[in-house]
Order: structure tokens, then C-alpha cells, then sequence
């Protein structure tokens, strides 16, 4: 598999630190309203990166924070007449809820900043001994000038930087690039207790501390939208690499941004959606499809009609499913013709998400081996009809998308459910995970989605 870094600004060959494993760091969102369209894109590409990978047999240490205190969630706060905790912890289940709508894996980790203070201090404790970061008034600052290559990863001149900075001078730093690891408390604010007097983090020192506790010293994998590049991933390369991280991630992985018709999102200008709002007019698997309809370094625009677009294409392999369950229950015929021809569409979307996770090109491919199953469908034989079902539902597996189409089943093809789920819950019982995991994931290749409940596991078909 290639990747586009964005630090070499060329496709790479991913190579992992550890073999067989990968760790990979999403920047997480602020939790102070509900997460609007532009959010849900890096977790729906990334989410399909991690499924790539877990395909793949990689085990994947997918961590992914919340800032959970920032200037936004404190006026929140104030205006809701609120705690900013509580704030916090409603925005933190809407997000998780619009996550789950959007089939978005469970992240590995889920750390926030208030609950890892400790390392923060640490950290900012061990920058201030080598000399990369000193304190003013409660406030401690980091010397930009002083990191290696600062700049690298935006291209960004250190001297074009420190030029901008001195149109709104701070008269406490060293050097107007400098940038705050530490804030001093303000009246009326929350605060941690710190070596330095009360205060609360820095934006950007919060994912160096937390990817280093969940993940390392170095990470394989750093991922989040372009408008983080500057300052935010800049700052956490330049505070990492000094304390000794090198390099902190071997891959930053950027997805472009989303404009509504054509025009950059804005609450002011009144074109702002959030995916909640989307939701209540497109089902959440609609909007995840039109998320991946694009390749994720491209912009993506976004409208009713392209959604609309998009929900008739999910309906055009939905019925190519129905009509599969439909005529596999149907036939008994053994005919094998065309089925070594299925395989090929399937090497085409694996090409395609191993050159850059390129969505948009896997999903062609989808639509490819259902022009040819809608080709062939009146001919063909049972094991046809079955390695195509098979074969489409570990596409949409893969891209993590579930759709809502009619259900379809044989006697035979639920006693074969049951006696897998049984097998599974027998290997769970005896802590042989790797085999219950192995067999979860030939389930939700059959198209079969199962729920753990007190009462036991449950079961539905998610493609038929």
C-alpha cells in the first residue's frame, strides 16, 4: 500500500514500526456544539483506512481524543448558564451518537485532555528543562525557533512566520513565533494545578502528550484535515521531536475540505450544516457514500443534489443485492461460469484503496462488478450468485457502509448464522479472541451484522 505524506509531499510505501502493528492518531474534535459536515469526513476516510488495515491482518491502536476544555466549550458554558464538564460530556455523546450513525468504528482509545493533565504537565515540565520552552507570569511558551526544521510540515519559513506574528504582538514571548504550552489561569476560568500556578493547556501540547501515552514515542500514522497542518500539526511535530520522539509520526495523512455549492462553509455566511441536520433529510450511510465518492485529498463539494445522487447510487447496488438473495435462494444450479471473473473486481477495489486509499476508484469497482452481475444475473449459477453476494458485501464491509435493502434468507443459510455464532461465543468463552474475531469477520462478510446483548448475541442480515 502507497500513502501521500504530507511531510515528503510524495506517495509512499507504508512501512509500520512494529510488524503487524499500526498506530494510527486522529485529531479528535472541540466539544462545544453538535460536529457539522466538514468533521465527518476525516473520520469516515480514516475509519476506512483502519478497516483497510484490519483487513489486511494488521492490529490496528486506532486513538482518537476530544478536547474537552478550549476557550469554545467555556463560552458554551457561560451562555448555557453550564459547567463547561457538562458541555463537554453532551457534546461528547452527540458526536459518538452521529459516529455510530455514521458506522464509524470505536476508536481504541478515546483520551481527553482533562483526564490526562498529568502527562501534560510532564511533558511541558521536560520542555522547560532542555531549554525549548520557558514561563512568563504562569504562562509557559515554546521556542519555535529553537526546534529542528520548524516549518517542514507546512513549508512554512520561520522568518515569514515570525514577520506575521508581529502584527498582533504578545510582549511576553521571546519571539513573536512562539506559542503557548501553558495557560495561566484567568477569573472565573477552570484550572489544573501546575508547577507554574494554575492554569489549563495549550491547544496543541494536548495530542503530543496523548499520543504518546497511547500510542509511543513515535507513531505510524497522524491523521486529520488540511486546516490542521498550521499551526496545530507544525506545533505537535515541533514539541514532540524536542522531547525526543523522531520522528514523531512516519505518515500525515490531510483530507481536503468540504464546500456547500461551491462556497467555503461558514456559520456567518449561513451555509453550516452539522451531520445531525443532514441526517434528518439523508439516511447517515447516504452521507458516509458521498463522503467516499470523492478521494480524500481532493476538496469535496457538497449539496442536496450530490447527496441525492449519491443515495440513488447506494440504491443501484441495494437492488443489485436483492435481486442476488432473490435468485440464490431460487436457483440450484451448479453453473461456475464467470465466477474467476469476480475476483478481478475485487483486485480492482483492493488497487485502488492500496494507491492512497482511493475511495472514489473503489467504489467504481463496486459499481463494475454490479454492471456485471446485472449482465449475467439470468445465466448464472448458484456458486455465481453466491461469490457475488460474498464479494459485494466485503466491498461495502471494507468502506464500512451498511444498507438498508429487504432481507432474504434460506433455512440453510440461517442454521449456517447460528452455528457460527455459536461457535463464536464458545471461542469467547474459552478467551480464544483471535478466533472469535476471525469468525465475527466472516460473518459481516455473509452480510450478517450481530449484536452481544445481556440476553445473548442477536443477529440481522445488513445486506439481505
Amino acid at each position: 500500500m502507497k500513502l501521500y505524506c504530507t511531510l515528503t509531499r510524495s506517495k509512499r510505501e507504508f512501512t509500520t514500526i512494529m510488524r503487524g502493528h499500526v498506530g494510527i492518531y486522529v485529531c479528535g474534535p472541540t466539544v462545544y456544539n453538535y460536529a457539522h459536515i466538514g468533521n465527518a469526513r476525516p473520520y469516515v476516510v480514516f475509519d476506512v483506512l483502519r478497516r483497510h488495515l484490519e483487513y489486511n491482518k494488521y492490529t490496528v491502536n486506532y486513538v482518537q481524543n476530544f478536547t474537552d476544555i478550549d476557550d469554545k466549550i467555556i463560552n458554551a458554558a457561560n451562555a448555557a448558564g453550564s459547567d463547561y464538564s457538562q458541555i463537554a460530556n453532551k457534546y461528547i455523546q452527540e458526536f459518538r451518537a452521529d459516529m455510530q450513525g455514521l458506522n464509524v468504528l470505536p476508536a481504541t482509545h478515546y483520551p481527553r485532555v482533562t483526564e490526562e493533565i498529568p502527562e501534560i504537565i510532564a511533558l511541558v515540565s521536560r520542555l522547560i528543562n532542555s531549554g525549548y520552552a520557558y514561563e512568563v507570569d504562569g504562562t509557559v511558551y515554546f521556542r519555535a525557533p529553537k526546534a529542528k526544521d520548524y516549518g517542514k510540515l507546512s513549508k512554512k519559513n520561520i522568518d515569514d512566520l515570525e514577520a506575521g506574528a508581529r502584527v498582533d504582538i504578545n510582549t511576553n514571548k521571546e519571539n513573536p513565533s512562539d506559542f503557548v504550552l501553558w495557560k495561566a489561569a484567568k477569573p472565573g476560568e477552570p484550572s489544573w494545578d501546575s508547577p507554574w500556578g494554575d492554569g489549563r493547556p495549550g491547544w496543541h501540547i494536548e495530542c503530543s502528550a496523548m499520543a504518546r501515552k497511547y500510542i509511543g514515542d513515535s507513531i505510524d500514522i497522524h491523521c486529520g484535515g488540511e486546516d490542521l497542518i498550521f499551526p496545530h500539526h507544525e506545533n505537535e511535530i515541533a514539541q514532540s521531536e524536542a522531547d525526543g520522539a523522531s520522528p514523531f509520526a512516519n505518515f500525515w495523512l490531510h483530507n481536503g475540505m468540504i464546500a456547500i455549492d461551491r462556497q467555503k462553509m461558514s456559520k456567518s455566511s449561513g451555509n453550516f450544516f452539522t451531520i445531525r441536520e443532514i441526517a434528518d433529510k439523508f439516511p447517515y450511510p447516504v452521507l458516509r457514500f458521498f463522503i467516499l465518492s470523492v478521494h480524500y485529498r481532493s476538496p469535496l463539494n457538497f449539496s442536496e443534489e450530490l447527496l441525492t445522487a449519491a443515495a440513488a447510487g447506494l440504491e443501484r447496488i441495494a437492488n443489485c443485492l436483492r435481486t442476488l438473495w432473490d435468485k440464490r435462494i431460487a436457483t440450484d444450479t451448479n453453473c461456475t461460469q464467470h465466477i474467476n471473473e469476480i475476483n478481478t473486481f475485487f483486485s480492482s477495489f483492493e488497487a485502488a484503496l492500496n494507491n492512497d486509499l482511493n475511495t472514489a476508484n473503489a467504489i467504481s469497482a463496486i459499481f463494475d462488478l454490479v454492471k456485471f452481475v446485472n449482465i449475467n444475473i439470468e445465466t448464472a449459477g448458484h456458486k455465481f450468485l453466491s461469490d457475488a453476494v460474498t464479494t459485494i458485501n466485503k466491498m461495502l464491509a471494507i468502506l464500512g457502509l451498511e444498507l438498508p435493502v429487504n432481507k432474504h434468507s434460506s433455512k440453510e443459510g440461517e442454521d449456517e448464522i447460528e452455528t457460527l455464532i455459536t461457535e463464536r461465543n464458545e471461542a469467547k468463552a474459552a478467551k480464544d479472541f483471535t478466533r472469535a474475531d476471525g469468525i465475527r469477520t466472516k460473518l459481516t462478510e455473509m452480510g450478517v451484522t450481530i449484536k452481544d446483548t445481556r440476553e445473548g448475541t442477536t443477529w440481522h442480515y445488513t445486506h439481505g
